[in-house]
């Protein structure tokens, strides 16, 4: 374990699934059916900010009810494992949000009434896809503002482990684990690590969730500074988003329509 300056007091590892059609890709207008985030925290941090072994110190996952289209897929229900008595069962996307702004706030990290961050905290995904497709996209979808504690820089693991593996391979004049154009996946991240196999159901949101927060706990004991790599668009916009919360149906046709 080495200890480095690390800015951030705590982590949200979160990892969404959301609804999808065979043949359709990230231009298409995906809902969140589930919610899962790992929150990890510094055990040795001191007074000058090193610290190097972080642990979870709680957990939150939810379904989330989708409104456009209600009804899974049956591609959607293979890839991911959630059943359509899961989503029937569970709340809209904003009722989840409220829920998780109160786990937020028992944990320290927002002000129960304001929202308002009381520590340094980051998000961490596997990609930038997340926050900046999945969310913004949603809360078109569900007509809200996206809660101000979403807002700001995310790390993208996946960057962090590819660049924390190049500059290993560097040192030892060997050839990069992947060529520049490509980033591993979360399986192929705990093997560059050296870390045992996934554990669980792959594209269990849940399941990803707590294997990225693994990654993330490992490059921390290796000396990793931990910080934000990548932005949120919060205007960003697809051809199908109309106005008012609108999908314009002639968008988001698909071979499996």
């Amino acid at each position: 374990m080495c200890k480095v300056p690390q800015p951030f007091d705590a982590f949200l590892v979160l990892d969404v699934e959301a609804t999808c059609v065979e043949g359709a890709d990230f231009q298409w207008p995906n809902e969140i059916i589930e919610w899962p985030v790992c929150l990890l925290k510094w055990v040795d941090k001191d007074r000058s900010g090193m610290a190097g072994t972080l642990q979870i110190v709680d957990e939150f996952r939810s379904f989330v009810k989708p409104t456009w289209r209600p009804t899974l897929s049956p591609f959607c229900t293979k890839l991911t494992g959630i059943t359509q008595a899961q989503v029937d069962d569970a709340p809209f996307f904003p009722e989840v949000m409220s829920r998780f702004s109160a786990f937020l706030a028992k944990n320290g990290l927002i002000h129960p009434a304001t929202g308002e961050r009381l520590v340094r905290f980051s998000w961490c995904s596997d990609g930038p896809f997340d926050i900046r497709d999945f969310v913004v996209k949603q809360c078109f979808i569900s007509q809200t503002a996206m809660p101000h504690w979403l807002q700001g820089d995310v790390m993208d693991v996946r960057k962090v482990v590819s660049a924390w593996s190049d500059s290993k391979q560097n040192l030892s004049g060997k050839k990069p684990h992947f060529p520049r154009r490509m980033t591993p996946n979360i399986t192929a991240q705990l093997g560059i690590l050296g870390l045992p196999p996934f554990e669980g159901r792959q594209h269990s949101g849940i399941d990803d969730t707590r294997n990225i927060t693994r990654i993330v706990i490992e490059l921390a004991r290796r000396g990793v500074s931990l910080r934000p790599n990548t932005h949120i668009h919060l205007g960003r916009r697809w051809a199908w988003m109309g106005k008012s919360g609108q999908i314009l149906e002639e968008y988001c046709l698909t071979p499996y329509s």
